[in-house]
């Protein structure tokens, strides 16, 4: 005689972990930022980025605004010269420092004085 259907229910339960983060050429989505948001401690790199038009892109602008994120505890912590960087980020969504760092003289100011430098030069003329 066969037996009745068990009246006991079993429960599966599974964990279900996140997939892992995509990889860009071997680093993190965060990595990449990281890395690129550290360049903008450099005037020459800025100067670069001008000259590429890439600052007048009004989406690599939403980019840099974007990368804002950074200068939230939790991720400034990451940063290894964070005062540079978080000024240069910040002084990247002005358009008048957007149009102004192409130029050498500027970029010169930058590397002899730092940026606060440049931003005392600018309220005097």
């Amino acid at each position: 005689m066969a037996q009745p259907p068990s009246t006991t229910t079993t429960t599966t339960t599974t964990t279900s972990t996140p997939p892992p983060e995509p990889l860009y050429g071997g680093y993190t989505r965060f990595e990449l930022e990281l890395e690129f948001v550290q360049t903008l401690s450099n005037p020459h790199h800025l100067n670069h980025l001008a000259s590429q038009k890439l600052l007048q892109d009004p989406t690599f602008i939403a980019y840099l605004d974007y990368l804002r994120y950074f200068t939230r505890p939790e991720y400034a912590k990451y940063l290894t010269y964070p005062g540079p960087t978080l000024k240069a980020l910040d002084l990247l969504q002005q358009e008048a420092f957007r149009e102004a760092v192409w130029r050498l003289d500027v970029v010169g100011g930058m590397v002899e004085g730092g940026m606060r430098g440049f931003m005392e030069e600018g309220r005097d003329g």
